[in-house]
């Protein structure tokens, strides 16, 4: 393997200071150097990277082309270095971080109210929760722990089923403008609002109550199911959406039922985790309190 261009992070520093200031000296003020000591990291690196990243003119600086260019690059390093060490910095010695993967919109709709009092039963563990809308995470070990709709097969991971889903078509008040549809084939004549995960859903919703829509596929596309509501919400059309994540509107009359036909999905939503993880304490103990949050709601 041939030897890395590691520069040295006082090298980084002096770079970005200089450039910010367009001054040694101003940037030897800042950083506590002399203004010999800055201009010496300063050559070093640019005899590492083999460019001139300053231009030196009438005892001015001025950046490169090279230097701009390396500016933008080296602003991102300090930056993520900032922000680990203070992330280091927010943890006792005790604590364990877990990091969650979770598609949008169940994240946002189910898994956050359902981990209300986690942090209290377990103050030792910091979770780490971020958006993925497959659970690759799982199979890169980016995550600890994965929630994903699917079948529930994932290789090398066991696969915990936590409910079913069925999914009804849902949509502003004002959109119908107080008329009542006589039947599902109405609901084509509407703005069908897409799911880029579920693109075959509309289709199966029609073809379920024996009708073949030609707008099955056609109108506005989004990624997640949260952004689709909200679009059903402002009036743009109607969001075909899993049950769950739609209670709070249906109940509060934000969104109504176009047409009182609901379709099981074919598929669940799990919970996952590597099968070397099943007695990691940290691991366990999400898995424990999920379980014990769906046995609350039976």
């Amino acid at each position: 393997m041939s030897k890395r261009l590691v520069p040295s992070m006082a090298a980084l520093q002096c770079f970005e200071a200089a450039a910010r200031h367009l001054s040694f000296t101003r940037a030897a003020e800042e950083l506590h150097l002399t203004q010999s000591a800055v201009s010496k990291q300063v050559a070093q690196l640019e005899e590492m990277l083999r460019h001139h990243l300053f231009l030196r003119i009438r005892r001015r600086l001025q950046l490169t082309p090279a230097g701009a260019l390396y500016l933008a690059e080296v602003n991102k390093i300090l930056t993520q270095v900032d922000m680990s060490s203070r992330y280091i910095m927010s943890y006792g010695e005790q604590t364990e971080v877990l990091k969650v993967a979770t598609q949008p919109s169940f994240g946002v709709r189910w898994l956050i109210p359902h981990l209300k009092g986690f942090g209290k039963q377990y103050p030792n563990i910091h979770l780490d929760i971020r958006n993925e809308m497959e659970p690759f995470a799982l199979l890169q070990a980016t995550a600890d722990v994965v929630f994903f709709f699917g079948q529930g097969t994932w290789p090398g991971a066991t696969c915990i089923e936590l409910f079913g889903e069925e999914v009804l078509p849902v949509c502003a008040p004002e959109l119908l403008q107080g008329r009542t549809l006589k039947d599902a084939s109405e609901v084509a004549e509407l703005v069908l609002l897409q799911s880029t995960s579920r693109p075959e859903a509309w289709h199966e919703w029609f073809l379920e109550q024996g009708l073949h829509s030609a707008n099955s596929y056609h109108g506005p596309r989004f990624d997640t199911f949260y952004m689709s509501l909200s679009a059903a919400q402002s009036g743009c059309g109607v969001a075909l959406v899993p049950r769950y994540l739609v209670a709070q509107e249906l109940a509060e009359g934000k969104l109504i039922v176009p047409w009182q036909y609901s379709m099981r999905s074919n598929g669940a939503h799990f919970l996952a985790f590597s099968e070397h993880a099943a007695e990691v304490p940290k691991v366990r103990a999400l898995v424990d309190w999920i379980r014990g949050e769906l046995a609350g709601q039976d």
